[in-house]
């Protein structure tokens, strides 16, 4: 072992010399980057760890670099990581280091933007609800309680992040710090202070840090800051020209960049399916790179909001589970029209790596797949809810109740009698988002954020009422990132406030793991949010398989689907614009059945139909139905995106 000292002491000594080499800063004097002493413009392209199995990486990673990419641009969002005060998770598909190290190797640089706020369509923008229990904090501000659980975070995130850093051998040539704060209400440059010497102070001195914020005077009056160095994000179809001035207005001097050129756009559940057009993307970021400029495509690969992690945007709406977002890779990594076009594009700048491209990833149909019904959300309380329930004269938020995700039972009894219809309506639209309505586990209707605020129902009294209440996905833009979810304002029935709450926290997740009992009896079609379950089996003899695959569910109304305890998402085909549901290989196995739970909150075809889902080898995310006329103006951010080409 001694003969070992000197030279693994050498070893290390010729790494230190090897990352004090690398070096990647701003260049004011030539408006540009230098990487390694040289002059350098980096092509990149945004990919979500959070939204692709880890499994997947690799994959999606090598069809990034075979289009000519130089970096990927990756968010972190923070509650994925800490769910929980003080609970941190970095394994699996949350091993942000393992992410790093693939781009590393296959000769990606990395642009990190860490947070704390990253909007990114996902819950909340990436800010845990748990800072919600004090009521009256102001998110994304100097509040001193909003900095001192970001000042825990960061001090747990960044220190993992500084030897990824490029000068330190890893990735990382840039950090953001915060995301589109000139959009915010707050405009506290105080905040941006902290944050700046937070991120220097856990980082050190060489790494550039930025930010980003729309093509707008308007938004980068209180997004920009001075030693950060500002960027701007704009889409395709507008004056590129015009975009960079609003940029130079803020630095004079230095690189042109656009940190988010849009080449599709986002979804909504009761909208259409967005897409923009390969051509209008591959013209736009040929005059951005004739530029001269620095660009990462939003998304270049889009992937999946999975379990419940999908954000809102308001006047609220949900997204689906579906982040495809048009993107050149598709949500399953499929190689697109669009893909091609901005390889062809990249290659008319640069030179394009050698060798083949990954080919996309086989999707196999394994057909329909029966259910069988084991109880209502009723009738398995017990299980779903082991604690009990807390009791409150009034009803209280998800939030103070410790639960930050899915779904919470709120009961109370009929104080009198409703032999006739009788108004339950919510005051100041106070559910939040969904409530699915009985009484005495009887069907009454649906109570929705924004647009259904009372229904009638019947019922004598003394017999519970029960709200299910569902959390649809936390406002991820704008100054309501401070979306509590439940009952947040009381409910009335004939005019009279309904008092004495039982709250039943659900623990859905967790009892979906260790297999539901069976508790079904005699029940009925109208019996409200029902569970139901079944199994199949990979087919032997074929090669190569499990494979990728999609779900629909003919006849189902909405609901949460998990497969072998993975919980997959929400469906909910009859709002649209999404109807299947992908399914990644990794979660399927082919040595015993694969086990399906499906809770349905409305209502299932089980009653009068086949009950089953279907697996199938094509995706739809884009089925017709009736929207809203101006369901592509509902949430374009004023950040240049031309809806006018969808």
């Amino acid at each position: 072992m001694v003969a070992l000292v000197p030279l693994l002491f050498l070893q290390a000594a010729f790494g230190a010399s090897v990352a004090s080499q690398r070096s990647f800063r701003i260049d004011y004097a030539h408006d540009g980057f230098l990487k390694d002493g040289k002059p350098f413009r980096y092509i990149s392209g945004s990919i979500h760890y959070s939204r692709v199995p880890q499994y997947y990486w690799k994959d999606r990673l090598l069809k990034m670099k075979m289009a000519g990419l130089d970096a990927i641009q990756t968010y972190v969002p923070w509650n994925f990581h800490e769910p929980k005060p003080g609970a941190y998770s970095f394994s699996g598909d949350r091993d942000l280091e393992h992410f790093l190290q693939l781009a590393e190797e296959i000769g990606l640089l990395v642009i990190l933007r860490a947070g704390p706020y990253i909007c990114g369509e996902w819950d909340m923008g990436g800010l845990p609800a748990w800072l919600l229990e004090k009521e009256s904090i102001v998110l994304r501000s100097s509040d001193p309680d909003y900095l001192a659980a970001v000042e825990r975070w960061m001090g747990i995130l960044l220190p993992k992040m500084k030897p990824h850093l490029y000068h330190n051998g890893g990735p990382i040539i840039m950090v953001q710090v915060e995301n589109e704060y000139g959009s915010y209400f707050a405009c506290d440059f105080d905040y941006l202070r902290y944050l700046q010497s937070l991120f220097r102070r856990h980082l050190g001195s060489e790494v550039v840090l930025f930010t980003t914020d729309g093509a707008s005077k308007t938004f980068l009056r209180c997004g920009a800051l001075q030693g950060l160095y500002a960027t701007v994000d704009f889409g395709p179809g507008g004056n590129v020209t015009a975009a960079f001035l609003h940029q130079r207005r803020s630095e004079p001097k230095g690189p042109l960049v656009n940190s988010e050129f849009y080449t599709g756009w986002l979804d909504h559940w009761g909208h259409q399916h967005i897409t923009i057009s390969a051509s209008i993307v591959a013209k736009s970021l040929s005059d951005i790179l004739a530029h001269g400029a620095n660009v990462n495509m939003y998304m270049f690969i889009g992937g999946t909001n999975f379990g419940y992690w999908n954000g809102a945007n308001m006047p609220y709406s949900a997204q689906p589970t579906s982040y495809d977002y048009d993107a050149p890779l598709s949500e399953a990594g499929d190689l697109t029209e669009k893909y091609f076009a901005i390889r062809e594009v990249i290659g008319m700048y640069k030179e394009l790596p050698e060798g083949p491209i990954p080919p996309t990833t086989p999707k196999f149909s394994y057909g329909k797949v029966a259910l069988q019904k084991v109880g209502t959300v009723r009738s398995l309380l017990n299980d779903l809810s082991p604690s009990g329930p807390v009791k409150s004269i009034y009803p209280l938020t998800f939030v103070q109740l410790k639960q930050y995700f899915g779904f919470i039972l709120y009961r109370t009894k009929l104080p009198r009698n409703c032999s006739e219809n009788t108004t339950l309506l919510t005051l100041f639209d106070g559910i939040h988002d969904r409530a699915y309505v009985s009484v005495n586990g009887v069907s009454q209707g649906v109570l929705s954020r924004r647009d259904v605020l009372k229904l009638n129902i019947t019922g004598n009294a003394g017999a519970y009422l029960d709200l299910l209440v569902e959390n649809t996905g936390g406002v991820n833009f704008g100054r309501y990132n401070n979306d509590f979810k439940g009952l947040v304002s009381n409910i009335t029935l004939g005019g009279e406030i309904l008092t004495d709450w039982e709250m039943y926290p659900l623990d859905i997740d967790n009892v979906v793991s260790q297999g539901l009992r069976n508790e079904t009896g005699n029940t009925s079609s109208n019996e409200g949010p029902t569970f139901y379950t079944g199994s199949f089996s990979i087919p032997s003899g074929i090669p190569d398989l499990p494979q990728d695959t999609y779900v629909q569910f003919p006849g189902w109304t909405k609901g949460q689907i998990w497969i072998n305890s993975f919980n997959l998402g929400r469906y909910w085909p009859a709002r649209g614009p999404q109807v299947t549901l992908f399914v990644p290989s990794n979660i399927l196995v082919s040595s015993f059945p694969n086990n399906v739970t499906v809770l349905e909150l409305e209502s299932s075809p089980c009653g009068t139909q086949k009950c089953l889902i279907e697996f199938v080898d094509r995706p739809n995310i884009n089925a017709s139905f009736h929207y809203e006329s101006d369901s592509q103006k509902l949430f374009s951010r004023d950040l240049g995106l031309d809806l006018d080409y969808v």
